[in-house]
């Protein structure tokens, strides 16, 4: 079989030594409603979720299953740690219509619809179209109606005049994570489907930028790439780490099957998660990266989180 076929995505899972939490007192919750946390400018939240190595969601961690690791030191105090199911799901859909992706546009069309067909609960959910090339604009807002998305999505090139106006990537996805996750339920599963091939050549906004906001939004960012993983593409680097730095997956040259089961992982780990907050030694805000490590050595499985944050001031 190729290599390509079998390599499908890169798995974010972390492991890391062994280490002690803290024992101290914290409020732990199981809710299905979301609910508004505020935390101290000291302290750091990290949303995550578990699953076993079939891909099936744990959902009953305790805190005691867990070792945590910032920067390679414990942390000094465990806040709150709280777990959420049966989450409403808040995505956006991000599409890439500049020239070298214009020949991807019904495939990614596909995967979009089989999602909304399969995963999408219109009851509860809510999600919005966002095309760019140079210049991003939103196809349409939030919705509850699958309908009216797969309409849009029929139509996302109309208009299209980038020839030579390039890639606006980066400034894309700054304005999806701020303009529209800004304003979503303070805890819900929020997620970017992105399609694109990771090239951008006309943003002002950085890979950095995107993944501070994106951190603050609460959104991870799920990339389906259309060429088989190769280590001397720049484009498939920064997508690698766009998803890894906001707790997502990035998938290659996915057969049609495959990307039925990944849209099913995806959105049963989205609505099962859990929320830890907690205190460092001494958090120096000084727009360093700070690597996070987190893993349950009594349970197993794979915990996909976002890998780090930046101290911004």
């Amino acid at each position: 079989m190729p290599r390509h076929r079998r390599k499908r995505s890169i798995r974010l899972g972390m492991m890391l030594s062994v280490i002690t939490i803290l024992p101290v007192a914290f409020p732990q919750a199981t809710k299905d409603s979301p609910y508004t946390l505020n935390v101290a400018v000291d302290e750091v939240s990290l949303t995550f979720h578990a699953a076993d190595f079939h891909g099936t969601p744990i959902d009953d961690l305790k805190l005691t299953d867990l070792r945590l690791l910032d920067n390679g030191k414990r942390p000094r105090q465990i806040v709150s740690f709280e777990i959420h199911k049966n989450l409403p799901v808040r995505l956006g859909i991000v599409v890439d219509t500049s020239r070298s992706m214009l020949g991807y546009i019904g495939r990614n069309t596909s995967i979009v619809e089989s999602f909304l067909t399969h995963q999408f609960r219109a009851e509860k959910d809510r999600a919005f179209l966002m095309r760019f090339d140079f210049q991003s604009e939103v196809r349409q807002d939030w919705t509850n109606d699958p309908a009216s998305l797969t309409e849009a999505l029929k139509k996302i090139t109309a208009g299209y005049q980038s020839r030579l106006g390039g890639t606006a990537l980066f400034d894309s996805i700054y304005k999806a994570c701020h303009n529209q996750f800004g304003t979503s339920e303070p805890f819900a599963g929020n997620f970017i489907l992105l399609f694109t091939d990771g090239i951008d050549n006309a943003s002002h906004a950085r890979l950095e930028d995107d993944i501070d906001i994106c951190q603050k939004a609460n959104t991870a960012i799920y990339i389906f790439q259309p060429e088989p993983p190769s280590m001397f593409a720049d484009g498939q680097k920064i997508l690698t780490k766009l998803a890894t730095q906001t707790g997502g997956n990035i998938y290659f040259n996915q057969t049609p099957e495959n990307v039925s089961d990944d849209l099913r992982v995806i959105d049963a780990n989205l609505r099962s998660q859990y929320r830890l907050v907690y205190k460092l030694q001494r958090l120096k805000r000084d727009s360093s990266f700070h690597r996070i490590k987190l893993d349950s050595p009594t349970r197993g499985g794979v915990i996909t989180a976002r890998s780090g944050y930046y101290a911004v001031p």
